[in-house]
């Protein structure tokens, strides 16, 4: 044999049919198959484009512009942002109203939210029924009839005068006064304690009992194993809840509407920053200047954010790292 001479391996049987079908999918069914995803993708990019993205684009420029609603919108500028800042005190009020509004509630909600999902992550008989209790506030606090009954429990003649009346103490005019009608709404909002309480009940059932026991052996006490095991593994999920109650208490509208019956008083007291973006946009016909007023709100609300994810680096543990 010559050493040009090339061997073959035996042809095999031809593939049929059915063999090339199988192998290889037929030309076009690809192209079938993403049209009918994007056929049942297209009512959530309908929804998307009218009413998020067309929303939030014309809102934008309205922003830019003098607009009442009876009238076509007339171009302003930065006219609206300036007078933001420099020419509207009650504006300047409604900042500082929501700011200490969401100093004071989202550490004092999510510090007690934290202490009751321990206290509920014990297993004892009927601990479920408690935490669906605990849950309801949660499911209620929203809603205008909980605003209403709110106000009337701070009321002159409100149940908790009545309660300290019955001690012999001097009542006070806790919706009425400028000094406390803020702090009322504060405690309403710690008292919907019940969706942060759950995540956190959440993240306390995946640390391992075998942390708690080690520390135990060790002479820890309970709450050095509560600052030193329970607080390091939950801060993930306290991350998790800050950004989400920072994020929801900028845009608290519910129960200050309610109280104050829609005009942030008494003294401008209660005058939330989205309670004033309604009054100028709902009530004044303002639509541009309420434009303008969103856009600064959606800036404040992200810059928070990117604050709590640029330091949750330095105390954020995760077990991957």
């Amino acid at each position: 044999m010559s050493t040009g001479t090339k061997l073959s391996a035996p042809a095999g049987p031809e593939p049929t049919a059915d063999d090339r079908s199988t192998r290889a999918p037929r030309r076009g069914a690809g192209s079938r198959r993403d049209r009918v995803a994007y056929l049942f993708l297209a009512p959530w990019f309908a929804g998307l484009l009218l009413l998020t993205a067309g929303p939030l684009l014309g809102s934008l420029y309205l922003s830019f512009t003098k607009f009442n609603l009876l009238q076509p919108p007339a171009w302003n500028g930065f006219g609206n942002y300036v007078k933001l800042f420099t020419d509207d005190p009650r504006y300047l009020q409604s900042l500082k109203v929501t700011f200490i509004y969401v100093a004071l509630t989202v550490p004092l909600q999510l510090g007690f939210a934290l202490a009751v999902a321990v206290m509920l992550n014990r297993p004892l008989r009927g601990m479920a029924w408690y935490r669906s209790i605990y849950y309801i506030p949660s499911l209620l606090g929203g809603s205008v009839a909980i605003a209403v009954i709110w106000g009337q429990l701070f009321n002159d003649d409100g149940v908790l005068n009545g309660f300290l009346a019955f001690f012999g103490v001097a009542g006070h005019s806790w919706i009425s006064s400028p000094d406390t009608a803020l702090y009322t709404l504060v405690l309403l909002n710690i008292w919907q304690f019940g969706s942060p309480m759950v995540i956190f009940l959440a993240g306390l059932k995946q640390i391992p009992q075998e942390l708690y026991d080690a520390a135990s052996v060790d002479g820890a006490s309970a709450w050095r194993r509560f600052r030193s095991v329970t607080v390091p593994l939950l801060t993930p999920i306290i991350f998790f809840n800050v950004v989400l109650q920072i994020i929801q208490a900028f845009q608290a509208f519910t129960p200050a509407y309610v109280v104050s019956g829609g005009t942030g008083g008494p003294s401008d007291s209660t005058l939330f920053y989205t309670l004033y973006l309604y009054q100028q946009g709902f009530t004044n016909l303002n639509m541009g200047y309420a434009s303008a007023m969103a856009w600064v709100l959606l800036l404040i609300i992200a810059t928070f954010t990117l604050i709590n994810f640029g330091l949750a680096r330095r105390w954020v543990y995760y077990e991957d790292r």
